[in-house]
């Protein structure tokens, strides 16, 4: 077995790492950017060192420091997580090159299996079904819109490199082809430093299948079984489970012996997955899932795989890299359950889901369940990574019960003042639909009303918080008689009255000084005082507020709706717009997001350019109406 790890990574993936490694004896060393200082992977592993800024190019993605602290820190081996430099052959290679240990599949298969367009025809040659479109080396856009324009709208454009969803766009009508593909090629380049892309056939019905394959230094390759990753948002994964609903024997034993001959085919060694793409218009069938690409790594998801096979796929890695054979045969692989996991992100979806930062005041996440964190109370979340700070994972014996569960985890989380996801995943886990397995990619989008609504405090809650606040106010009292006397008596004092206010309404409650409390959890936060409801948080304040405190931009200007780096400027001083056009483009969370004009008109000013850094609520572009 290994003897000092170095994990090139960050977040929940070092502490899972960091679990294992610390369960075998193996001694650990964390690299952390500025930002990460004090994260909880840092203090938990046996050494930590810095290894700069906080911008990712600086720190998380320089091979050459990472590899300086390795040989400095008497590393024996590097495991690069997932994300970063862990689909990197050149990091690869260098780690090997210096006398490290790789936790990772030879450089080979890297190149082979990391730019889709290649990967494609090598599944082609060896045997394995792949989805119709184009992955050419012309990447003119006049060739590009031809081969869309040939293949049939709606298509999907995808960066050759990467993975995440990012550097991915549907394209529903020839016309939006060109605006796509600039943006595909930005964010591609952004987050990749490789533009080029590749067209594929949008399937309508899709579900996102992929299978958790391992190969060892001997020749030897089996599969854990396949996860549904279709619940996903701007192709982006929110939910995944194991096994796929509707997936029946045949259709199972087929699919998994692809993704097994696919990874025979490039010479793999340690863990990956086969992800592929299944047209669900008429069920699961062997015929109609096709190979989509390879992720040459760990996945965020493998907690379900884990939990269907009792299987640690952290100890596989560490052990097939040391020369070892597979831990298991394949026929002594079986699924156990159910299992789902919910991706925790500190995102608002009230606001379209933009990413939220801030220093985590309050930080509850929900016991009996596995939780894989990559924070805890007190971080802070900051724009420079991915906004996903924690996983729940639920397993039972059904699908169904395991989904209920999940839920009601998601349902008991407390974070303040950060945003977060966790009541929409509690709404996806309980939708009708869901529940039924009737799921696919669009699925979010195709009830993103139910899912996403206005959140309202409940009457219980809003008692809740008219009671706490009532309680504050007489702490000082001493308790008596007539303070302890509840129910019907002569005189008695009308109910007590509460001002509350929340989002600029004021309400009046009425709450009995010691009538039974609803079980909503209240928060104390400086002048706020904030109720955990179903995984939401709402704040309210005793008057209302100021109304000229944090005043919003005038109706003219469009202001930034998160801090992040403006990657793109599409309009000039003067020109005439329609509601709706295309302004600029701000990246957040290696996210980019795209600002459209909010009504016709003339740009009368554009206050930034493009590699601007910009704060939530900084003044963009400034638009005169049109008469």
């Amino acid at each position: 077995m290994l003897k000092r790890l170095l994990i090139a990574n960050r977040g929940e993936i070092a502490r899972r790492i960091i679990r294992t490694c610390r369960r075998l004896g193996v001694e650990t060393v964390a690299v952390y950017s500025n930002a990460d200082l004090e994260a909880p992977f840092v203090a938990e592993a046996d050494q930590a060192v810095r290894l700069g800024p906080a911008p990712a190019r600086d720190s998380y993605l320089d091979a050459g420091k990472v590899l300086a602290v390795a040989r400095e820190s008497g590393a024996d081996s590097v495991h690069p997580g997932y994300g970063f430099l862990s689909e990197n052959a050149e990091f690869a290679e260098a780690v090997i090159a210096a006398g490290l240990v790789w936790v990772g599949p030879p450089a080979s298969a890297i190149r082979a299996m990391g730019l889709k367009d290649a990967a494609k025809a090598r599944m082609q040659a060896a045997g394995v079904p792949v989805t119709p479109g184009y992955q050419g080396e012309s990447q003119s856009e006049s060739r590009l819109q031809a081969e869309a324009d040939r293949i049939g709208y709606p298509v999907l454009i995808k960066a050759v490199a990467g993975g995440g969803g990012k550097g991915m766009r549907k394209v529903d009508a020839a016309g939006e082809f060109a605006a796509a593909l600039a943006s595909c090629r930005r964010e591609a380049a952004s987050s990749f430093g490789d533009d080029r892309v590749l067209i594929e056939t949008y399937v309508t019905r899709p579900r996102h299948i992929e299978v958790q394959v391992f190969a060892d230094t001997h020749g030897n390759a089996v599969h854990l079984f396949e996860r549904d990753c279709s619940l996903q948002r701007r192709h982006q994964k929110v939910i995944e489970e194991a096994p796929a609903p509707g997936m029946d024997a045949a259709t199972r034993q087929s699919v998994c012996a692809s993704a097994v001959k696919a990874a025979l085919a490039v010479g793999y060694e340690g863990a990956g997955t086969i992800e592929f793409i299944a047209d669900a218009s008429d069920g699961l069938r062997a015929d109609r899932i096709w190979f989509m690409e390879m992720n040459t790594r760990l996945q965020v998801e493998h907690p379900v795989t884990e939990a269907i096979t009792g299987q640690d796929l952290v100890e596989w890695q560490l052990r097939i890299a040391c020369g070892e054979p597979l831990p298991k045969r394949q026929d002594e692989l079986a699924i156990s359950g159910h299992a789902m996991e919910a991706r925790l992100y500190a995102e608002n979806p009230a606001s379209g889901f933009l990413p939220s930062t801030g220093r985590l005041e309050h930080f509850r996440l929900p016991t009996g369940i596995r939780v894989d964190s990559a924070v805890e109370e007190g971080s802070e979340v900051t724009p420079f990574y991915d906004p996903m700070i924690a996983k729940l994972i639920a397993h039972a014996d059904t699908r169904e019960a395991a989904a209920a569960k999940l839920a009601q985890a998601c349902r008991e989380v407390e974070v303040w003042p950060v945003k977060t996801n966790a009541a929409f995943l509690a709404r996806c886990l309980a939708e009708p639909d869901f529940v039924a397995a009737r799921v696919d990619t669009g699925f979010i989008a195709g009830h993103l009303d139910r899912l996403a609504p206005e959140a309202m405090p409940s009457a219980a809650a809003l008692k809740a918080v008219a009671r706490a606040r009532l309680t504050a106010e007489t702490t000082d009292r001493p308790d008596g008689p007539w303070w302890a006397l509840e129910g019907l008596r002569v005189n008695a004092s009308p109910p007590c009255a509460v001002r509350l206010e929340r989002a600029g309404v004021v309400q009046t409650i009425a709450v009995e000084p010691r009538t039974a409390g609803h079980l909503v959890a209240v928060l104390q936060s400086g002048d706020e005082l904030v109720a955990f409801e179903h995984g939401e948080a709402f704040a309210f304040h005793d008057q209302r507020p100021d109304v000229h405190a944090g005043e919003v931009a005038a109706d003219d200007e469009v202001a930034s709706p998160m801090p992040g780096r403006v990657v793109g400027v599409q309009v000039s001083v003067g020109q005439v717009i329609a509601k709706g056009q295309p302004l600029l483009s701000v990246e957040a969370m290696k996210m980019e997001h795209v600002l459209v004009a909010p009504f016709d008109g003339l740009v009368a000013a554009v206050a930034v350019a493009s590699g601007d850094q910009v704060t939530e609520g900084a003044a963009l572009v400034r638009i005169e109406r049109q008469t």
